[in-house]
């Protein structure tokens, strides 16, 4: 059965956002092969628009394409590398925190808390896959702040790839609580305090 599509977004954007929620909830397990003509009719699309959705998630670091081979949801980094991640995750993020955190606006804070609020809810019903992309969504909006994409499009691969393996989720409580500390910071625009709960969120 073809799944509905509302005119809200962009068939591009939509459909991302299904196979994004597929692929951290484990609907679409690592390895699983992204196959153009069964995307176009799960989707009720032609396959130009597909592979379009195909490049923005490998561009995200959720599939990985090989000529020949077509695309792959991404496998897990190599456990070596998870220092690595994270270090880079973080020093992005706080170098973004540090320029931005005097100027952040009502609407910014606005749209945290709702995304916080957001979080809350996909922990209580335990919606793993919400968590993971509303997770995503937050540092994004936070990142937003500092106007500078090219930061996010460094950031994106990174915190997608690093969400593919981020065990924590299960502890969903917490997380929240994490995201809670993060915005009270930002508020505050007290930059250390914002610093410490980042350290403490992302590991």
């Amino acid at each position: 059965m073809k799944e509905k599509i509302t005119p809200v977004r962009t068939i591009r954007d939509q459909i991302v956002g299904m196979l994004r929620a597929d692929i951290l909830s484990g609907r679409l397990p690592r390895g699983t092969k992204l196959r153009e003509q069964a995307l176009a009719e799960r989707f009720g699309v032609s396959r130009a628009p597909i592979r379009d959705v195909i490049m923005q998630l490998t561009q995200q670091g959720l599939a990985v394409s090989e000529p020949n081979c077509g695309a792959t949801v991404s496998e897990r980094a190599a456990e070596w590398m998870q220092p690595l991640i994270v270090k880079i995750r973080l020093d992005i993020e706080i170098f973004a925190l540090r320029k931005s955190i005097k100027q952040i606006g009502d609407n910014d804070i606005a749209r945290l808390e709702e995304l916080v609020e957001g979080i809350g809810k996909a922990c209580a019903d335990g919606d793993m896959a919400a968590v993971a992309d509303l997770d995503i969504s937050f540092h994004e909006a936070l990142l937003s702040c500092a106007d500078e994409p090219d930061l996010i499009a460094i950031w994106l691969p990174i915190v997608t790839r690093m969400i593919l393996q981020y065990t924590r989720l299960v502890e969903r409580e917490e997380i929240h609580e994490e995201h809670v500390e993060i915005l009270e910071a930002v508020r505050a625009k007290d930059i250390q305090r914002a610093v410490r709960a980042l350290k403490q969120n992302i590991r």
